[in-house]
C-alpha cells in the first residue's frame, strides 16, 4: 500500500478510535470524551487518576484519549468530518486553539464562564489575552513553558561578564568564551526542526521583529528581522558547534560542558538537575555531582536587541478547549475541576514545563504558585525545583508568563503560524545563511516568499 494511503488510513483509524471512545456511553449526558496532548504513559496514568476522582465527585464518566501533538491537526479534521469530536481537548498550544477557531470547531461561550466562575483575576492577564479573540475567551489557559537562555555562571564570573540579556552582551560573551574546547553558544540551526523555529523566534522578537503587522501584512523582511537573521547566523557560524545542531544536540553539547550558553525551553530544568536517567549532564564535574551543572547555570528569560523598545519573552501557553459538539455542562465541570481541585496534580505532571498561569484562588491568591515551587520534578528521580535552583530563578520563570511575546497570535494570525509550524520556512532560510548560500537580506526575502505561499494556501 502506498505510504500516503497508509498514513491516511492510520489517521482515520485513530480519529475513529479517539472520537468513538464513548462506546455504549455515546450520547450519555453523564459521560464525556477528553483528548489530551499530554500523551506520555506516565502522564496518562496521572490523568486517568484525575478523571477517576472527577467521576467519583460528579458521577460523570471520562473517556481519556492520548493524542500525539504532531498528529493532532489530521486527527481533529477527520473527527470533525465524521461528527466525532471529543467534548474537551487538553494541553492545546495556542496555534492549535486558533486552528480550531478558524474551522469553527470551538465552543467560545463556556471557557469565559469557567474563567469568570474561578475568577479572572486569578489568571495571568497575558494568558487570557493570548487566548482571546474579539473579547471572547477561546479556551481556558492552563499552564506554560518558557524559552530560556542558559549560561554558565562560573565561566561568566571568571571572565567578569554579566548576564547575556542583550544582543551586545550575548555576542560579547560568545566571542570571549569561545575556545579551549568550549563553544560560545550551542544554537539550533537544523532546517527541519521546529526547535530551530522556536529558538529563532525568541531571538527575533527580542529585536522587535514581527512575522506580521496589525493588518496581517507579512513583515518578516523588515530591517529588524533582517538584523535578527544576521545576528543569529553570525552566532551560529562563529561561536556555535559545527553541523546542523538540533534540539537533542544542543542539549547534549551544553550538558557535556562544551558550551558556555544554550537556548532551550524550561523543560530542560529537571534533566539539567540530573533527574532523568536518559538525559543526564555529562560534564567532568557532573560525574561526582549530577547537580553541579544546574547549580552553575544562570537563566535569562528576557532578551533585548538594538532595535527593540523593550526586552522580549517567548514561550507557549497551553489550554483546555471545549468543542462545539460538547456536552457543555459536563465539559464545563470537568475543566473547572482540572483548573481548581485537580490543578496541582496537573502541574505536577512536569513542573519545569508546566508553569502555572492560574496563580491561586480568590481567597488564596498565591496558592498554586506556592505549591508549584514544591512540586517534585523529574522522571527517574524526583526533587522539587526549588531544592536545586534559586527561588529568584523560578519566580522569574513564573513572572515571564505575564509578558510572553508571540508571532502572529496577537495580530489574529494564529492559523498562519500553525500552518508555518508544519512547513518551517524560517529554519530553511536560517540554514541557507549558515551554509553561506544566502545573505541576511536574501534569507528574509525567502522567508517572506515562503510565508506568502503558505498564506495563499490557507485561502484556497
Amino acid at each position: 500500500m502506498p505510504r500516503r494511503l497508509i498514513a491516511a488510513v492510520a489517521v482515520l483509524l485513530l480519529a475513529a478510535m479517539a472520537g468513538g471512545c464513548g462506546g455504549e456511553d455515546a450520547g450519555d449526558r453523564n459521560a464525556i470524551t477528553v483528548w489530551t496532548l499530554e500523551s506520555l504513559p506516565d502522564r496518562m496514568g496521572v490523568q486517568e487518576r484525575l478523571a477517576a476522582d472527577f467521576a467519583r465527585r460528579t458521577g460523570i464518566k471520562v473517556h481519556l484519549v492520548g493524542i500525539a501533538e504532531d498528529q493532532f491537526s489530521q486527527v481533529v479534521r477527520s473527527a470533525a468530518a465524521a461528527g466525532r469530536l471529543p467534548d474537551v481537548i487538553g494541553a492545546l498550544p495556542l496555534t492549535s486553539v486558533r486552528e480550531l477557531e478558524a474551522n469553527e470547531l470551538l465552543d467560545t461561550e463556556t471557557p469565559g464562564k469557567v474563567a469568570d466562575a474561578l475568577g479572572r483575576g486569578t489568571f495571568s492577564r497575558r494568558a487570557l489575552e493570548l487566548g482571546s479573540e474579539g473579547g471572547r475567551l477561546l479556551a481556558v489557559p492552563s499552564d506554560a513553558w518558557a524559552q530560556i537562555l542558559l549560561y554558565r555562571k562560573d565561566l561568566f564570573g571568571k571572565a567578569g561578564l554579566g548576564p547575556p540579556d542583550t544582543y551586545e552582551r550575548l555576542r560579547a560573551a560568545a566571542r570571549r568564551l569561545n575556545g579551549g574546547g568550549v563553544a560560545g553558544i550551542a544554537l539550533a540551526v537544523a532546517p527541519r526542526d521546529a526547535f530551530t523555529a522556536q529558538s529563532f523566534e525568541y531571538v527575533a522578537l527580542a529585536n522587535g521583529c514581527e512575522l506580521v503587522g496589525r493588518g496581517g501584512a507579512l513583515t518578516i523582511d523588515s530591517p529588524e528581522c533582517e538584523r535578527a537573521f544576521a545576528f543569529y547566523a553570525d552566532l551560529a557560524n562563529k561561536y556555535s558547534v559545527p553541523g546542523k545542531q538540533d534540539i537533542d544536540s544542543v542539549r547534549a553539547t551544553y550538558f557535556s560542558g562544551r558550551a558556555a550558553m544554550a537556548i532551550w525551553s524550561s523543560f530542560i530544568l529537571d534533566e539539567l538537575a540530573g533527574l532523568r536517567t536518559d538525559a543526564l549532564p555529562s560534564c567532568p564535574e557532573c560525574r561526582a555531582n549530577p547537580e553541579w551543572l544546574a547549580r552553575h547555570t544562570g537563566v535569562v528569560t528576557a532578551l533585548r536587541g538594538p532595535d527593540a523598545i523593550r526586552p522580549a519573552r517567548y514561550g507557549e501557553i497551553v489550554s483546555w478547549a471545549i468543542t462545539r459538539e460538547a456536552n457543555r455542562d459536563a465539559a464545563r465541570r470537568f475543566v473547572t475541576y482540572m483548573m481548581d481541585t485537580g490543578y496541582e496534580r496537573w502541574l505536577g505532571l512536569a513542573p519545569e514545563g508546566k508553569i502555572p498561569v492560574r496563580t491561586g484562588t480568590v481567597r488564596q491568591p498565591r496558592k498554586f504558585v506556592r505549591a508549584w515551587y514544591r512540586l517534585p520534578a523529574g522522571v527517574d528521580r524526583k526533587k522539587p525545583l526549588v531544592d536545586v535552583y534559586p527561588r529568584s530563578l523560578l519566580e522569574g520563570l513564573r513572572a515571564s508568563t505575564d509578558a510572553f511575546d508571540r508571532w502572529g497570535i496577537p495580530q489574529g494570525q494564529g492559523r498562519l503560524v500553525g500552518a508555518a509550524a508544519g512547513e518551517l520556512p524560517i529554519p530553511k532560510a536560517l540554514s541557507g545563511m549558515v551554509e553561506g548560500s544566502l545573505t541576511a537580506r536574501q534569507a528574509a526575502d525567502q522567508a517572506k516568499r515562503d510565508m506568502a505561499a503558505i498564506k495563499r494556501g490557507l485561502r484556497e
